[in-house]
C-alpha cells in the first residue's frame, strides 16, 4: 500500500508540473476552437527521408486540452512544434511515431512513401510547423519545416460533412478536459453493425478494468463511427485471403503475419473526424490473432480472438503512452540496433547507469539492480513456443490450435514466474523491446511482456497516467 501511495503522489506532482509549464500559452489568444490538419507525404529509404505537403484543412472541433499545449514527456521517434512566426513563441507540441518510421527500421532497401497527418489547434495567425527526429544520441533535431498561414488559399477551412453514423459509448464531459477516443471498425457489413456495437462495448469495458484506466475512467469519452463493408473480414495476404474494405485494414504489415495496419491515412482521418477525438482505435472483424499500435497514430485489434481483450489493452499502450514492447522472443520485422544510448520509451532501460534508473523511485530499498529472474529457463521455453507458432502458421491450422498454444504458454510461464523471489517487485529485469540482452523492464511480468494477466508494470502505469493528465487538465 505504501508503494502505491508513493506512486500516486509522484503522479500528482507530475500533473502539477504540466500545468505550471504550460501556463505561458493562452489558448484563446492564439487559437480558435477548431482543429487544423496538415496532410503530407513522407518519403525515403532506410537512410534518408523527405516531406512534401498534400493539403491543409479543417478537421472539426478541437478535442484536446486548452491548457496543456506543450508536450514535456519526451516520447516518440518524431516531435512536432507550432511556433508563432511573429514572436517565435512555442504554442503547441507533441511527440509521435509513424508508419514510415517503423518501415524505415525494417531495413528495406527500396524507397517508400506513406501518407501522414499532424493535428493541432487552428491558429489565428501564421505559425511555423517544424518536424524533428531523434539523432544517434536520442536528441530531437529539426528535419522539415513550413509556415502555415490560416488565411492562405491553400488552407481549406470548410467543414467535412460526414456521411457516417456515429454513436457515443462513454461521455463524461467536455472534450477539452477529457481524453477522447474514437473507435472505428473495418470488415463489418451493414448486417454486422450490431456486432460492431457489441465489440465496442466488450473491448472498451475491458480497458477500464485495468489500472490506471480503471481509476481514471471518468477522464475519458469514447465514441464510435460505423463504416459498413461490402463483405465481412479484412485482407489477410499470408494465408491468401484477399479483401477490400472501407478502411483498407490488412494483416501482414512489414511481412509480419500478425501485424495489422492500414496505409490509407487520408480515409482513416476523414472517418475519425466524424467525432471529436484525441486517440483512434480500429476494431477488425476477424478471429485471426493480430493487431498493432503506433504512438499518437492509432491502434488495432482482431475483435474475435480468444486473446482480443489482451491485445486491445496491449496495443493501446503503444498508441496512447508510447510504451515499448517488453517481449523479445517473438518474430518481428524490425532490425534492433545496438544499444548505445538510453531508450526514449518510458518502460525500458539500457541501464547504462544503474544509479540513474529512470524508475528508481519505484524500486524498494534492498531490491538488486539488475534484478535476478529465471531468464534462461524462460528463454529456452519461449523460443520453443515461437518455433511451434511458426510451424502452425505455415500449416494454416484453425485458429483454435494457435489459441491452445498460447494457453499452454500462459500456464507454464505463470508457473515459472510464481517461483521468482522478485515476482511482485519493481526492479530491472533483463530482456525487452525485442532485445534478449542489454535492455531491461521494470517488472518480471506486464501486459507489454506476456499474455499472462491484465496488469501493467509500475513504469507503464506511470507512463499511462502522465498522458491522461495531459488531456484531462
Amino acid at each position: 500500500m505504501k508503494k502505491i501511495s508513493i506512486l500516486f503522489l509522484t503522479l500528482a506532482l507530475s500533473a502539477q508540473s504540466f500545468a505550471q509549464k504550460n501556463a505561458s500559452v493562452n489558448f484563446s489568444r492564439y487559437f480558435t476552437g477548431l482543429t487544423m490538419r496538415v496532410d503530407y507525404f513522407h518519403t525515403g529509404t532506410a537512410a534518408e527521408e523527405h516531406f512534401s505537403l498534400d493539403r491543409i484543412l479543417n478537421d472539426g472541433p478541437w478535442a484536446g486540452s486548452e491548457t496543456v499545449l506543450l508536450d514535456e514527456l519526451n516520447r516518440g521517434l518524431y516531435f512536432f512544434k507550432i511556433t508563432d512566426t511573429a514572436t517565435n513563441t512555442l504554442l503547441y507540441s507533441r511527440g509521435f511515431a509513424s508508419v514510415f518510421g517503423e518501415w524505415q527500421s525494417t531495413g528495406d532497401p527500396s524507397w517508400g512513401t506513406f501518407h501522414e497527418s499532424l493535428r493541432f489547434p487552428w491558429p489565428l495567425l501564421p505559425v511555423k510547423l517544424t518536424i524533428e527526429k531523434r539523432d544517434a544520441k536520442n536528441n530531437f533535431v529539426a528535419i522539415w519545416s513550413m509556415v502555415v498561414d490560416p488565411k492562405s488559399r491553400i488552407v481549406n477551412p470548410s467543414v467535412l460533412k460526414s456521411t457516417y453514423k456515429s454513436f457515443p459509448y462513454i461521455e463524461n464531459g467536455k472534450t477539452s478536459t477529457h481524453v477522447d477516443i474514437v473507435i472505428l471498425g473495418d470488415g463489418y457489413t451493414a448486417a454486422e453493425m450490431d456486432k460492431f456495437h457489441k465489440d465496442v462495448a466488450t473491448l472498451t469495458d475491458e480497458l477500464f478494468t485495468v489500472e490506471p484506466y480503471k481509476s481514471r475512467k471518468a477522464d475519458f469519452n469514447v465514441r464510435a463511427v460505423e463504416t459498413p463493408s461490402a463483405s465481412s473480414g479484412v485482407n489477410k495476404p499470408h494465408p491468401g485471403v484477399f479483401n477490400r474494405t472501407p478502411l483498407s485494414m490488412s494483416y501482414g504489415a512489414f511481412d509480419s503475419e500478425r501485424y495489422a495496419l492500414s496505409y490509407d491515412n487520408r480515409t482513416l482521418r476523414d472517418v475519425a473526424a466524424t467525432v471529436p477525438y484525441d486517440y483512434m482505435f480500429i476494431l477488425i472483424n476477424e478471429r485471426t490473432y493480430g493487431g498493432g499500435g503506433i504512438f499518437n497514430l492509432y491502434s488495432t485489434v482482431a475483435a474475435d480472438n480468444k486473446f482480443s481483450k489482451y491485445i486491445f489493452v496491449h496495443e493501446f499502450g503503444h498508441c496512447f503512452a508510447a510504451l515499448a514492447d517488453e517481449y523479445y522472443t517473438s518474430d518481428v520485422s524490425y532490425q534492433p540496433a545496438a544499444v548505445t544510448v538510453e531508450p526514449w520509451e518510458p518502460n525500458v532501460t539500457a541501464l547504462l547507469d544503474p544509479a540513474k534508473l529512470k524508475w528508481k523511485d519505484l524500486v524498494k530499498p534492498g531490491t538488486p539492480v539488475p534484478t535476478p529472474w529465471d531468464k534462461t529457463e524462460f528463454d529456452n521455453f519461449s523460443y520453443g513456443i515461437q518455433k511451434e507458432r511458426r510451424a502452425l502458421r505455415a500449416a494454416n491450422v484453425p485458429e483454435t490450435e494457435m489459441e491452445n498454444l498460447f494457453e499452454r504458454e500462459k500456464k507454464t510461464t505463470l508457473e515459472m514466474f510464481g517461483k521468482n523471489k522478485y515476482k511482485d517487485a519493481a526492479g530491472a529485469f533483463e530482456g525487452g523491446n525485442y532485445m534478449q540482452f542489454g535492455l531491461y523492464r521494470s517488472a518480471l511480468d506486464c501486459i507489454m511482456f506476456t499474455r499472462n494477466r491484465q496488469e501493467f508494470c509500475p513504469a507503464c502505469t506511470r507512463a499511462i497516467t502522465e498522458v491522461i493528465d495531459m488531456y484531462s487538465h
